[in-house]
């Protein structure tokens, strides 16, 4: 993201990422907008493909709209900080999802880390019954991915197997989504905007990061500095 950084030196060939300045060590924007670049260079090597170009026109379409799709997600910061005064206190966190959703739990575990030195984990939803579901009660607070994708049958069964054992997920899903709401209706969400497949993971993330932000103030945490962290790792 900086130009003139240690690895910008290091590297033969590169793409800047243009974020802006990053304050915080806790990653946030840079974390998007690698996403975002890697999408786009995704579309670059695919523009001399014919039978890929629908797809492409979907991807671009969606890149054009996540803006005003953020700015949507951001709205509910309110209610994000009423989720944070819930869980602050709270021992242990999992984050739970499957597909692309994966990357939003590995990174929003690793923010809640980071941020309120609470203790967190990021799990494959296929991988629950080999060992996290024994951590289920009613106690353990689990947040979990779910948006309309190919994998979406397979994210609600897991749901539905942390229910029927005492938990209440609180569920990040896409707006307007009822079927789920009737699945389970007793749970907390927050409700993101539908979009292409690879750009979801944008959306999913923000809700995250926020919620790690506001957790490290109820905490007294140093959002911008956490312990035994710097911005910039020179040694092995």
């Amino acid at each position: 993201n900086t130009v003139g950084s240690s690895i910008s030196r290091e590297t033969d060939c590169g793409v800047h990422i243009n974020a802006g300045p990053e304050i915080g060590v806790a990653s946030t924007k840079g974390y998007t907008s690698q996403v975002v670049s890697l999408v786009m260079f995704a579309l670059v090597m695919s523009e001399d493909r014919l039978s890929l170009q629908p797809r492409r026109s979907e991807i671009i379409a969606g890149l054009k709209n996540l803006s005003a799709d953020i700015k949507e997600v951001l709205e509910q910061d309110n209610m994000i900080s009423s989720l944070a005064e819930k869980l602050y206190e709270s021992r242990s966190l999992l984050v739970m999802g499957r597909g692309y959703g994966y990357a939003t739990c590995l990174e929003g575990a690793l923010k809640i880390k980071e941020l309120t030195y609470m203790h967190s984990e990021g799990i494959l939803a296929g991988e629950l019954k080999h060992g996290p579901l024994a951590l289920v009660d009613e106690m353990l607070p689990i947040i979990s991915i779910i948006t309309r994708c190919p994998v979406y049958g397979k994210c609600m069964n897991a749901i539905l197997q942390v229910t029927a054992r005492g938990g209440k997920p609180i569920l990040i899903c896409e707006s307007g989504d009822t079927s789920t709401k009737d699945l389970v209706p007793d749970s907390v969400y927050i409700q993101v905007p539908h979009t292409v497949d690879c750009l979801q993971g944008i959306l999913t993330i923000i809700p995250m990061q926020m919620l790690a932000y506001h957790m490290a103030l109820l905490k007294g945490c140093n959002v911008d500095c956490p312990r035994n962290l710097a911005k910039s790792v020179t040694v092995e």
